[in-house]
């Protein structure tokens, strides 16, 4: 019995079946993922391949619209085959593909920067990878979703190609979108300063957080920001030191107990839920080994609850860019309380998934493209009207 829920089968890219390639170098991996996907009505493997020399080869006969490519092959390996691939073909979703080590990682956060649209981390070995898995299930949405996502139009620029100096991923300027889903009025802001802010992302949040964060670096020694972004271990343990970084403040994955401060940026590590409590009078990072959320672990919604049962009226919460309703309901929490929300836009969003919803519930104070959400937090927490 298929267990993945075929919600996105009627909105394949046109008309047709989104058509996938995937690029491995093992061969049980690439049977696998081939057997999964065409279990799929609404997707199509159209060529499987073993280095990126010959994805790049295959590209223009099998025209895939979503590459799953993994980070380590011979001959060309992802890094290096992303950048030709995306010059030969450049509204091509790429979903990086790699096992949870240190260097994967920073290779996968690093196409980000590259082109590539998302990433999926494999479980370390085939015999974790069974039928009714959530890797099974996390890869059909991405290629569903991602593939069906609105094309925006290629901007003008040369592709970026690869730094030696930096790591760090970037964000340029999305160009407009029409937008495609009607939204509620927005809300009122809140009629005091906020003292605390609670950011929630997923797809296409590592660009967004990054390029937030380094906007944000001169006023953030008034407030402790905490962040819950979707990722797996390891993954969050680079992003945090990303984010320090370019914010220039200390960035650190929550560990349980600590003491939130002004000036300091909270990320929940993957595989946990960051949450918020008050211990002898002092508010602390929680950190637990709770079941998924939203399928999601760690989840927006627990964070947010928690921030609005502890601050209330003085939280002002943040929903940036990502696939599925994580944060709608945590948002609902911070609104009850007094307190108020800014979504990101469907423009400049990989995926207006979460920010989505909380836009269309009527949630939002706000509902911002993402190079205009820096200076909106900044008027807020100075007491002035955004």
């Amino acid at each position: 019995m298929n267990l993945l829920l075929k919600t996105g089968s009627s909105a394949a890219v046109g008309s047709r079946r989104i058509r996938v390639m995937i690029a491995d170098d093992a061969v049980v991996v690439r049977g696998l993922f081939a057997r999964w996907i065409e279990a799929e009505p609404d997707l199509q493997v159209v060529a499987t391949v073993r280095t990126g020399r010959e994805a790049l080869e295959r590209l223009a006969h099998a025209d895939p619209d979503v590459v799953v490519l993994d980070v380590d092959m011979p001959e060309l390996d992802g890094l290096a085959a992303l950048p030709l691939l995306l010059q030969k073909k450049r509204d091509l979703t790429i979903i990086m593909a790699s096992t949870l080590t240190r260097r994967n990682a920073e290779i996968s956060l690093k196409a980000l920067s590259l082109g590539a649209t998302d990433y999926i981390p494999k479980p370390q070995t085939t015999v974790a990878i069974d039928p009714t898995s959530s890797f099974r299930r996390e890869l059909i949405e991405k290629i569903r979703v991602l593939a069906n996502r609105r094309k925006r139009p290629a901007p003008d620029l040369p592709l970026a190609q690869p730094e030696k100096q930096s790591a760090l991923p970037k964000i340029g300027k999305a160009p407009p979108l029409v937008p495609q889903h009607p939204v509620q009025k927005l809300r009122a802001f809140a009629g005091v300063v906020p003292r605390v802010l609670v950011i929630g992302a997923s797809t296409g949040g590592p660009q967004a957080l990054t390029a937030l964060m380094k906007e944000l670096r001169g006023v953030m020694d008034d407030f402790p920001v905490l962040i819950t972004q979707h990722m797996p271990p390891t993954f969050t343990t680079i992003l945090a030191e990303h984010i320090a970084r370019v914010s220039g403040k200390p960035a650190r994955e929550a560990v349980d107990g600590h003491e939130i401060n002004s000036g300091n940026i909270y990320l929940a590590p993957g595989g946990k839920h960051m949450t918020v409590a008050r211990r002898d009078g002092v508010a602390v990072t929680q950190v637990t080994d709770d079941p998924p959320v939203n399928f999601c672990k760690p989840a927006v919604d627990p964070m947010f609850a928690s921030a609005a049962s502890m601050w209330g009226q003085w939280v002002l919460g943040l929903v940036l860019t990502g696939m599925g309703a994580d944060g709608l309901q945590g948002s609902k929490s911070i609104v009850a309380t007094g307190g108020a929300v800014i979504a990101q836009d469907e423009a400049t969003s990989v995926v207006w998934g979460m920010p989505g919803q909380v836009a269309q519930a009527g949630l939002a104070s706000a509902i911002l493209p993402l190079d205009q959400i820096a200076g909106t937090i900044t008027k807020l927490f100075a007491g002035e009207k955004p």
